[in-house]
């Protein structure tokens, strides 16, 4: 088990005190670039629930003790790692990953997972902190040193991720914390 996992399964009864909850705004306008009807949400990497609260989304998380969190919070949860998610393809209208993609192994395998199971015209919404800015760049390096195994994408680097698994790139924000979104396309005839 990754260090993060352990970590934040530790952390877990102390999360929600010091981080603030969240609006969703970033996230909503994700979802605004879909090409289909948004019912079903997962939100990967999504701990205590804290952005699933605001866009009504199941957790999937792989630390029990942020599970129980979001348990406690009323949400819907699943233990599940962002490399193997136990959906069937083409399952998922939209998901969501904010602040968490850093901490994910194998983040080229994970976009591969999420593009799976994304439906046609379902859209990937990703907050994240680039590392191609300053305060990024100084997060990566505190997070390194407390032992974290985390890798940050510049924006660059992440579109570019998410192109390479067939999503149509939708960039939403730039900035410390970017939101980029990026819709499956249609499923072409044979």
């Amino acid at each position: 088990m990754r260090w993060d996992v352990r970590a934040f399964d530790l952390f877990a009864p102390l999360y929600d005190l010091f981080m603030p909850p969240s609006d969703g705004l970033a996230v909503r306008k994700g979802f605004a670039v879909a090409d289909r009807e948004i019912d079903r949400v997962i939100e990967v990497g999504g701990g205590s629930g804290r952005v699933a609260r605001t866009v009504d989304a199941t957790v999937l998380d792989p630390a029990e003790g942020m599970l129980r969190r979001a348990r406690g919070n009323g949400l819907e949860t699943v233990r599940a790692s962002a490399t193997d998610l136990p959906h069937p393809d083409g399952s998922v209208d939209a998901i969501v990953v904010v602040d968490a993609f850093h901490h994910f192994p194998s983040q080229s395998r994970c976009l591969e997972e999420l593009a799976r199971v994304l439906a046609p015209g379902g859209v990937l919404v990703i907050t994240e902190f680039d590392a191609g800015t300053r305060l990024g760049r100084a997060l990566e390096l505190a997070e390194k040193a407390v032992g974290f195994d985390s890798d940050f994408y510049t924006a660059t680097e992440l579109e570019a991720g998410m192109e390479a698994v067939g999503l149509d790139v939708r960039p939403i924000g730039y900035g410390f914390e970017m939101t980029i979104a990026a819709v499956k396309p249609p499923e072409l005839p044979d």
